[in-house]
């Protein structure tokens, strides 16, 4: 046994020094407080229900530890994860954020986050195909006029939170350009939906064909 402690007896003295000598030099560094932002990441997201309220993306969080740990801490990979694993309907549901959320290196003590609690409204995911609206720009040129237009497809499928999906009128493409055209025309244009909520979930374009005739 005594063998086994002397063995290699200076490495292990010079270890212990300096071991002793980094817990000196961190006990004895003063202790701040910073504020530092964090993204917002969101686990177990249920399959069936869509957020239908603002989401957010970042927090600040305050934090109190020794000065050197604090000054890398604007470096290190930090996220607030919110666990929607006990959500399974709809409905307005409150989190409060604690140090089980973020999580900090260990000698950092969380003070508080800004804000201290997330509430987010939660409604069934819904689809629906909706008619394209084809707004025009420019002028044709005199003596020419549209006779018709065909839109292909006429109708998207969209998806996002019930409500919004159902209040959803029409999407809307990019405005088809009559300038100098004085024949039928066909153009790609893109569709955008006016709700951020609300995605299209086909290619979000189409193709317009307009016959064009002459004035009598």
């Amino acid at each position: 046994m005594i063998k086994l402690i002397t063995r290699n007896f200076l490495w292990k003295l010079l270890a212990l020094t300096a071991a002793f000598g980094v817990w000196l030099n961190v006990a004895n560094e003063p202790e701040l407080a910073t504020i530092v932002s964090v993204p917002v990441e969101y686990s177990n997201f249920p399959e069936d229900l869509e957020i239908s309220s603002d989401i957010v993306g970042t927090i600040n969080v305050e934090a109190r530890g020794p000065a050197g740990q604090l000054r890398s801490l604007h470096d290190t990979r930090i996220a607030a994860v919110i666990d929607f694993a006990n959500v399974r309907a709809p409905g307005e549901r409150t989190f409060t954020l604690t140090r089980a959320e973020v999580d900090l290196p260990r000698g950092i003590d969380l003070v508080r986050t800004i804000p201290a609690q997330l509430r987010f409204r939660f409604e069934r995911r819904a689809t629906r195909a909706v008619p394209v609206n084809v707004p025009f720009s420019g002028k044709m040129p005199a003596g020419f006029s549209v006779a018709g237009v065909d839109i292909q497809p006429p109708q998207l499928r969209i998806g996002g939170p019930e409500s919004h999906v159902l209040g959803a009128v029409k999407l809307t493409s990019d405005p088809f350009d009559l300038s100098n055209i004085t024949g039928d025309t066909e153009q790609t244009l893109a569709v955008y939906a006016p709700e951020s909520e609300v995605r299209i979930l086909s290619e979000p374009r189409v193709k317009v064909k307009i016959r064009v005739e002459r004035k009598r």
